[in-house]
């Protein structure tokens, strides 16, 4: 009985311990709706990477433009989570078959890779709109040089169509794009972190910014994520390992208790 009083008590104690890492494990509250509602949503696109429209996880932002013309949207991503880029193609009311595609680019301008989703579609003829949907993979705290892993940093979104009739080249279409994250939490994380985020904040410098009495550099993008950068050594990983520890040690006292005897000395029968 007194084992498994022991036991019980483990059992709730690491239940109770465990309660804030599963919360983690929801989307991050960066990616709430509510945050799309404030008004400040972006209504408009770069047209390249140095003009990229800042855009926060869990806007909606929307831009206009013309059949050919390349959007682009920037976004903040930290380690731990899994971004979900999403947009929309409102397209005229009569076109010939379009191939529009959604591209992701870290903050070293390197082409992600789709984890799942429709990041290039076709539009048949006729089509009123199109969507196209791209998840990205877990963004890693730290990686090998070599890798093309996602690091925390800046991400950018480009949108345009690749495959068109000339006769519907400058054709005016509306766009809107949404970029939501899911925390992954402990099991992404990896024995490692960045010394800085891969934000392009001092790529570009005027002549006036060279002088050494000027303290102020050129900032190609001053978004981040909410609450700041993680520090990258933190998860909920500690969590789950401490709790692996104490059922293990639970475990070794229980086998024990249950295989030392009742402690006495066997009764050795006389001989006859």
């Amino acid at each position: 009985m007194r084992i498994t009083r022991v036991l019980s008590t483990a059992l709730l104690m690491a239940g109770l311990a465990a309660g804030p890492a599963v919360a983690d494990s929801s989307p991050s509250a960066s990616a709430s709706a509510s945050s799309s509602d404030d008004g400040s949503a972006p209504t408009q696109a770069g047209t390249s990477f140095r003009t990229a429209t800042e855009l926060d996880q869990g806007q909606t932002g929307t831009a206009s433009g013309s059949t050919g013309d390349y959007l682009y949207w920037s976004f903040a991503a930290d380690a731990g989570q899994r971004p979900t880029v999403k947009a929309t193609v409102k397209l005229p009311d009569t076109h010939a078959g379009q191939t529009w595609q959604l591209d992701v680019y870290d903050g070293l301008r390197r082409r992600q890779a789709c984890q799942y989703g429709a990041a290039t579609r076709t539009a048949a003829q006729g089509t009123a709109s199109l969507d196209l949907a791209c998840t990205l993979r877990t963004v890693r705290a730290w990686s090998e040089q070599w890798a093309n892993d996602p690091l925390p940093g800046t991400y950018y979104v480009r949108l345009t169509v690749v495959d068109l009739q000339s006769s519907d080249l400058g054709q005016p279409v509306s766009t809107e794009l949404r970029v939501d994250s899911k925390d992954i939490g402990g099991s992404a994380a990896v024995d490692g972190s960045l010394a800085e985020p891969l934000t392009p904040g001092i790529a570009v410098k005027s002549a006036s910014e060279d002088d050494s009495s000027s303290t102020t550099s050129a900032a190609l993008s001053s978004i981040e994520p909410d609450g700041g950068w993680s520090s990258g050594w933190w998860s909920d990983r500690w969590v789950w390992t401490g709790i692996g520890g104490v059922l293990a040690a639970l475990a070794g006292i229980g086998g024990y208790a249950l295989t030392r005897g009742s402690g006495r000395p066997r009764r050795v029968p006389p001989a006859m």
